[in-house]
């Protein structure tokens, strides 16, 4: 039977449509093998070059001799996120730290410098000089689209034995976890994958061997591992750790104001922020929002209370910040406020810090 020329490049094009012939072509993103075993070892051979021990050290000074000595503080894990060396972890596993060793695969030590961190959201970006053949950075995925059932496994250093894989599946997202500053770190994943001291900063990964959260806490009374882990999700990674990169901190935009401790709320029976006092020239004061003021009798009364901000309901300072976490510099956003208890809206142009 004699083929044309139109009838190959018409069969080229649907080859081409099929999504399983584009998968293929994309030589970007590795196939792995659906056999549940088989897929486990070819992730973790894929993935455990990118997982690095970071040590964290401190100095203390001897009591008797007054000498400052560098001892062991604590350790976890990390992973490389691109080829100039970035490695991203947990903030409080390097927290208070004197001196960061990154150690690689291949058992080689690198001494690691902070580029930023963001104590809030439990991250921090550390830098190493290793040469680009030693570094394998790991493909961010989505955690957008996870679902409970999700096939997850996490790698990291658990009681300091490097590079342990553990398996286990997406239990349940759009968790909460405390932060420091009593902030808390939201759209948490919950896993059932054995996450222990150690784990801290690892990758938790799909099964197609891409990073879908950072593993970073686990609810236990001992201590260790009882089925529930936490991961923040990589869509919260992807949007921070470029900010750290650039600006060594997260970058958000403000009201400016300065808010009233949320003690307050209970103090004078009210769910919001309370504003203490607006600064000269920036968006509340030209919005006129006020704070604290001096009655005519002479003491100090409750100014205005933010209690939503484009709809979205403002309980704590907490909530503040996450709203303000997702909006940028020059975004025009409703305020809603309380004022002597009777609610009023007004907009404004959020301003760079």
């Amino acid at each position: 039977m004699y083929l044309t020329k139109p009838f190959f490049r018409a069969a080229l094009t649907l080859l081409l449509l099929c999504p399983a012939f584009s998968a293929l072509a994309d030589a970007r993103v590795p196939q792995f093998a659906t056999d549940d075993e088989t897929n486990t070892m070819q992730v973790f051979t894929f993935a455990s070059p990118s997982v690095v021990y970071v040590t964290n050290e401190t100095v203390v000074r001897d009591r008797w001799t007054l000498r400052l000595h560098t001892v062991p503080k604590g350790a976890g894990s990390g992973f490389i996120w691109d080829d100039l060396g970035h490695v991203v972890t947990n903030f409080h596993v390097i927290e208070k730290a004197r001196k960061i060793t990154i150690t690689l695969q291949d058992r080689s030590e690198w001494p690691a410098e902070l580029v930023g961190s963001a104590p809030e959201k439990d991250l921090a970006v550390l830098k190493i000089s290793a040469p680009p053949e030693l570094l394998k950075p790991l493909k961010p995925g989505q955690s957008a689209g996870l679902s409970v059932g999700r096939k997850v496994l996490a790698i990291g250093n658990p009681f300091g034995l490097d590079t342990t894989l553990t398996t286990g599946v997406v239990s349940a997202l759009g968790r909460e976890i405390e932060a420091a500053g009593n902030r808390t770190i939201r759209n948490v994943i919950q896993t059932d994958a054995a996450i222990n001291p150690g784990n801290s900063g690892g990758p938790l990964l799909d099964s197609s061997g891409r990073l879908i959260g950072v593993n970073t806490a686990i609810y236990s009374p001992s201590g260790a591992s009882v089925g529930i882990g936490f991961a923040i999700p990589v869509d919260t990674v992807k949007k921070i750790v470029p900010e750290l990169i650039a600006h060594g901190r997260l970058v958000r935009p403000i009201l400016g104001i300065e808010s009233a401790p949320d003690q307050w709320a209970s103090q004078y029976d009210f769910k919001g922020v309370a504003v203490l006092r607006t600064a000269p020239g920036l968006p509340a004061e030209r919005a006129g929002l006020r704070g604290v003021y001096r009655s005519n009798r002479g003491g100090w009364q409750l100014g205005d209370v933010i209690v939503g901000i484009d709809g979205l309901p403002i309980s704590n300072y907490d909530d503040l910040m996450n709203v303000l976490e997702n909006r940028r510099p020059g975004d025009k956003v409703q305020v809603d406020y309380l004022r002597d208890g009777e609610a009023y809206q007004t907009s404004l142009v959020l301003a760079a810090p």
